[in-house]
């Protein structure tokens, strides 16, 4: 098990301001702690992210079903936290677009050494 920093905590509290802000949907420019979605031309409701390993720092990658078209990303929207873990949904990554899935997975924060917030953008099928 990978608990041994105990980095749950703070990638919590990031997941959470990240959660309250995709609730909110305003705008946004860059990094994972910017107080807002999107910048000052986009509306996005999604901060899509990558997790990476906290045992050896390598890229979580995913299978996902979608359409009957089977396939793994390691692109993700945090949906929820629940004391220490958290439920991600899978999205695909379709040329300068994103479409999410109805996949999901709940990850013990201990286990993440890092997340790596990418662009904000509006996802329609969420």
């Amino acid at each position: 098990m990978c608990d041994k920093n105990n980095n749950g905590n703070c990638f919590a509290n990031i997941l959470e301001k990240i959660i309250l802000l995709q609730q909110i949907g305003q705008n946004n420019t860059l990094g994972c702690d910017k107080p807002f979605l999107g910048n000052t031309s986009l509306i996005a409701n999604t901060r899509p992210l990558n997790i990476y390993s906290c045992c050896n720092n390598t890229l979580w990658s995913i299978p996902y079903n979608y359409n009957n078209q089977q396939g793994t990303s390691s692109f993700f929207r945090v949906e929820n936290i629940n004391d220490n873990c958290a439920t991600f949904r899978i999205l695909i990554r379709e040329e300068n677009s994103y479409t999410a899935t109805n996949n999901f997975f709940i990850m013990n924060l201990n286990c993440i050494g890092s997340i790596k917030c990418l662009a904000d953008t509006l996802i329609e099928n969420i």
